[in-house]
C-alpha cells in the first residue's frame, strides 16, 4: 500500500476493471470523431464558429466537440443526464416518482428503465431540431430535405442510446461512473488543443511569457480551491445509545456523524445558470433582426459584469434550490429516530430536521460564494491575459466536473486496494485456522 498506482495492476480484478474502462472510453472517443452522413463539415465548421457563448458552445463543451463535427455521437450523455435530472425534479413534486426511489431495489429499476424511455424521446426531439438546425447553415448539408432529417434522427438517436448503454457498463463491470467520466474525457480532450492555440499565440507574440506564468499559478490555485470545495464538510456529530439485541449480546453505544458536504449541490448550479446565461445571445443569433433581442443579448453579452453580476446570483439562487431538492432533511431525522440515534443536544423527530436544515441553509452561503468564485474569477483572469481559449478547460463548470470525477475514481481504487488487503490479512491470519478447526469438529 506504500505505492497504489504500482499495485493498481497488480490486482487482477481491478485489472480488469480498469482495462474495460478504458475500452470503453476508447469506443466512445472514436465514434465521437465519425462524421454523420450528408454533412459538410467545413462550412459547418465555419458557421459554429460564430456560435460560442450561446447554448450550441455550451452543449458542444459537455459533448467534446461532436456537435461542431456532427459526428455519430453528436448529442453525447446529455440526453440521459438531462433525463435523470427530470426526475430528480418531479419527485419533489410527484408522489409516484417519489414513492419509487423509496422502494428499493425494484423500485430503482423501475425508474431506470423511465428514464430510459424519456432519454430516447428526448434524443429524438434534439435530434431533429439540430438535423433542422445543420439544414440552416449555408452548404452544410449536401441533400436537405426530409430524408436526411430522419437518417439523422435515426443516426443520433442510436448514438445517443449507444452512449447510455456504455456509460451504464462502465458503471456495472468497470471503475469509476460510467457517465460522469464520458463528460470527463470530453472536456479534458480540449486541452491538447487549447495549449497549441496558446503557444501558437505566445509564438506571435499576442501572449507575452509572465502570462504563462499567471496561467500556472492559476491553474495550480484554481485546482487546490476547487479540491478544497470538494472535499470540505460539515460533520453534525450523532449518538447511537446502547441496545440489547436479543439473546443478551448487547450493541455497545457508538459516536458517528452525519457529514454535509459544503458543496452538497455539486456542479449542477452553474450549469442551470449557464442555461439561463446563455438565452440572450441565442435568441439574438437566431433572430439577428428584433431589436429588444439584440439589446438584451449587448448588455449581458459573455465576459461583461452585468453577465458576471448575473451570473454569481443565479449560482447563489440554484445552490439553495438543488441542495432542496436533493437533501431532505425530515428523511435523514426519521431515519436516526427509527435507529434510536440523536444529536447530541437535539430532541429527536422534528426538532432535528429544523436543526439540520438549519446548518445546511448555512453553510450553503460559503458554499455557494465560493462555487460561484470558481466559476467567475478564472474566467476573468483568462480574459485579461488573452488567453480565452483556455476557459474551456479551467472554467468553473468543466473544472468542478473534472476534479470531482477525477476524486471519485481516485477514491473507488483506493477502496478497491484496501479491500485486498484485508482479504490477504483475512486468508493468511489466524482466523482461517480456526475456520477450519471449526468445520473438522
Amino acid at each position: 500500500m506504500s505505492n497504489p498506482v504500482a499495485n493498481l495492476f497488480r490486482i487482477p480484478e481491478l485489472k480488469e476493471k480498469i482495462l474495460f474502462t478504458l475500452l470503453c472510453l476508447a469506443v466512445y472517443r472514436t465514434g465521437a470523431h465519425v462524421t454523420a452522413p450528408g454533412i459538410d463539415v467545413n462550412a459547418l465548421a465555419a458557421y459554429v464558429g460564430q456560435l460560442q457563448g450561446t447554448a450550441f458552445g455550451i452543449y458542444d463543451m459537455f459533448v467534446g466537440g461532436g456537435l461542431s463535427r456532427a459526428t455519430v455521437f453528436a448529442l453525447g450523455i446529455m440526453p440521459y443526464i438531462s433525463a435523470s435530472i427530470m426526475f430528480q425534479l418531479l419527485a419533489t413534486v410527484v408522489p409516484s416518482v417519489e414513492k419509487m426511489q423509496k422502494e428499493g431495489e425494484e423500485g430503482r429499476k423501475k425508474l431506470t428503465q423511465y428514464t430510459r424511455y424519456a432519454t430516447v424521446l428526448l434524443a429524438t426531439f434534439q435530434a431533429y431540431g439540430y438535423a433542422v438546425f445543420v439544414e440552416s447553415v449555408p452548404g452544410g448539408v449536401v441533400n436537405p430535405g426530409w430524408g436526411f432529417r430522419l437518417s439523422m434522427i435515426l443516426t443520433l438517436v442510436t448514438g445517443a442510446v449507444f452512449i447510455m448503454w456504455l456509460g451504464e457498463q462502465i458503471t456495472e463491470r468497470g471503475i469509476g461512473n460510467g457517465m460522469s467520466l464520458m463528460i470527463f474525457f470530453s472536456i479534458v480532450e480540449g486541452i491538447p488543443s487549447a495549449l497549441y492555440e496558446t503557444g501558437r499565440l505566445v509564438g506571435l507574440g499576442q501572449v507575452r511569457p509572465v502570462a504563462i506564468v499567471v496561467l500556472v499559478a492559476l491553474m495550480l490555485l484554481t485546482i487546490a480551491a476547487t479540491v478544497a470545495l470538494t472535499m470540505a464538510q460539515r460533520k453534525i456529530p450523532v449518538q447511537i445509545p446502547q441496545k440489547v439485541m436479543g439473546r443478551g449480546r448487547i450493541r455497545q453505544g457508538q459516536k458517528s456523524f452525519i457529514p454535509l458536504r459544503l458543496n452538497m449541490a455539486g456542479v449542477m448550479p452553474i450549469i442551470f445558470a449557464q442555461s439561463i446565461m446563455i438565452v440572450p445571445a441565442t435568441m439574438a443569433q437566431f433572430w439577428p433582426n428584433v431589436g429588444a433581442t439584440r439589446a438584451v443579448s449587448d448588455v449581458f453579452a459573455v465576459n461583461s459584469w452585468p453577465y458576471h453580476l448575473a451570473f454569481g446570483l443565479l449560482i447563489i439562487f440554484f445552490t439553495y434550490f438543488y441542495t432542496a431538492i436533493i437533501y431532505n432533511p425530515v428523511d435523514i431525522a426519521e431515519n436516526l429516530k427509527k435507529q434510536g440515534a440523536f444529536v447530541p443536544g437535539i430532541k429527536p423527530g422534528a426538532n432535528t430536521a429544523k436543526y439540520i436544515d438549519r446548518v445546511m441553509t448555512r453553510i450553503s452561503l460559503p458554499g455557494s460564494l465560493f462555487l460561484a468564485a470558481i466559476a467567475i474569477i478564472p474566467s476573468i483572469i483568462l480574459e485579461a491575459l488573452g488567453v480565452s481559449g483556455l476557459n474551456r478547460v479551467l472554467g468553473g463548470t468543466g473544472l468542478l466536473i473534472v476534479v470531482g470525477v477525477a476524486l471519485d475514481t481516485v477514491q473507488q481504487m483506493q477502496q478497491h486496494l484496501l479491500l485486498r488487503r484485508y482479504d490477504g490479512f483475512m486468508k493468511k491470519g489466524r482466523v482461517k485456522f480456526r475456520g477450519r478447526q471449526q468445520r473438522f469438529i
